[in-house]
């Protein structure tokens, strides 16, 4: 009998009684070959071997070594794969969907043995447990981007994750702001400190965090431009008096200590952009500036200059929690009806498309990465333009009762 090359497969009948089967996938770590066993009924093995050599050609064979948990692996993914490379905002949210909803529900599952199926039954336990389809989609989005990693370091040889039916996200409608609404807010918020905020959000589309991250060295009032380089972070506190202070937060401690930046840089190329300034907005910014300058004055050895286009009375940067209580105070004052913050950005996104700005102007003035974006405003500008024209026709076609005859 011719025997089999070092290194190829083998299926044979055991001293013991069963078949065995060897298949080399590989090399190991330690440069040895990885060669892998099976045992079973000679039917049974055939087919593991086949399924093994298959694996192997396709570099699909999961890697030799310690088995690991969904818990083990998604711990040492977020901490040490994720955390040192992606921005604090993002590993927040990684770390909420990992310790708050994945460990708990999948952890104790064997990586190499997670199924879809076990997926898609967590996601519709979170959400019979009150999680929002948001969050389930999050945790879905997360564990992906984890399992992804672990199927490029061969501990696993598919992504379930990739498999699994996420859940189905409700798209929210865009309600921009009507002109009058917008004319209303801006009158009340000129009546008001940093009322210049809002007629930024309102006529740039500025994101929340880009327009309280903005520095006076980031615009040139007399050539009438701003460029927009980063976002304002949620403040992050620590205690700093060593646990004395009897306060539960450590925000309310009087000695607290900063846990991350001020601002960050902004999340894709496409949020670092250039922006033209229209001349009444520029205007308001000049005036904003001298009020500014005389909070300065007045707030004198208290002034901590940051730099800050919007700042606190004392020179400090806005927080965000504020901000957004400003903006509905704003909106109760200027009996406008409510609406998310976010609603401002549309507004201004909705009337750069009826103004007939190319789309292309408008991913750049609005900061999308994706064309997707612009389609979802489609159908409310279309709707707006269709409204307009019938006016329009209405005006100058509708004839009334008995004028034609008169003439």
């Amino acid at each position: 009998m011719t025997r089999s090359p070092n290194g190829a497969s083998s299926i044979y009948l055991g001293k013991d009684g069963h078949w065995h089967g060897r298949v080399t996938v590989g090399v190991k770590d330690d440069g040895r070959p990885d060669r892998r066993h099976v045992m079973g009924t000679r039917a049974d093995v055939t087919r593991k071997v086949r399924e093994l050599e298959k694996g192997r050609d396709t570099g699909t064979v999961r890697k030799s070594g310690p088995t690991w948990t969904v818990e083990k692996w998604l711990t040492h993914w977020v901490e040490n794969i994720a955390a040192p490379f992606v921005r604090e905002n993002t590993i927040s949210g990684y770390r909420v969907a990992v310790n708050v909803h994945l460990i708990p529900g999948i952890g104790k599952h064997r990586l190499d043995r997670l199924e879809p199926e076990h997926l898609e039954k967590l996601y519709v336990r979170m959400m019979a447990n009150g999680s929002a389809a948001a969050t389930a989609h999050q945790a879905h989005r997360t564990l992906r981007t984890a399992l992804n990693e672990a199927v490029k370091r061969g501990h696993l040889a598919r992504n379930p994750a990739t498999l699994a039916k996420a859940p189905r996200l409700i798209e929210h409608e865009i309600e921009p702001y009507s002109v009058d609404e917008i004319r209303l807010l801006l009158k009340t918020a000129l009546d008001g400190r940093n009322g210049a905020r809002w007629a930024v959000a309102l006529a740039l589309g500025l994101r929340q965090g880009e327009a309280l991250g903005l520095k006076w060295s980031d615009v040139n009032l007399d050539a009438g431009s701003m460029f927009v380089r980063r976002g304002r972070l949620r403040p992050r506190w620590r205690h700093g008096c060593g646990g004395t202070c009897g306060r539960k937060y450590a925000g309310h401690c009087p000695k607290r200590q900063p846990e991350r930046d001020e601002t960050a840089e902004t999340k894709s190329r496409a949020g670092r952009r250039g922006i033209g300034l229209p001349a009444e907005l520029v205007e308001l910014l000049r005036a904003h500036r001298v009020e500014q300058d005389q909070e300065r004055e007045k707030a004198a050895q208290l002034w901590v200059d940051g730099g800050w286009m919007f700042a606190t009375p004392t020179g400090g940067p806005l927080n965000p929690r504020t901000d957004w209580d400003d903006w509905k105070k704003l909106l109760v004052r200027a009996g406008v009806r409510d609406g998310r913050l976010h609603d401002a950005r549309h507004t201004a996104a909705t009337v750069l498309l009826l103004l007939g700005v190319p789309e292309r102007a408008v991913m750049g003035i609005m900061g999308w990465s994706h064309t997707a974006m612009a389609a979802r405003y489609q159908h409310v500008t279309s709707a707006i333009q269709r409204d307009i024209a019938s006016r329009v026709g209405g005006l100058i076609w509708q004839v009334s009762d008995g004028s034609a005859d008169d003439e």
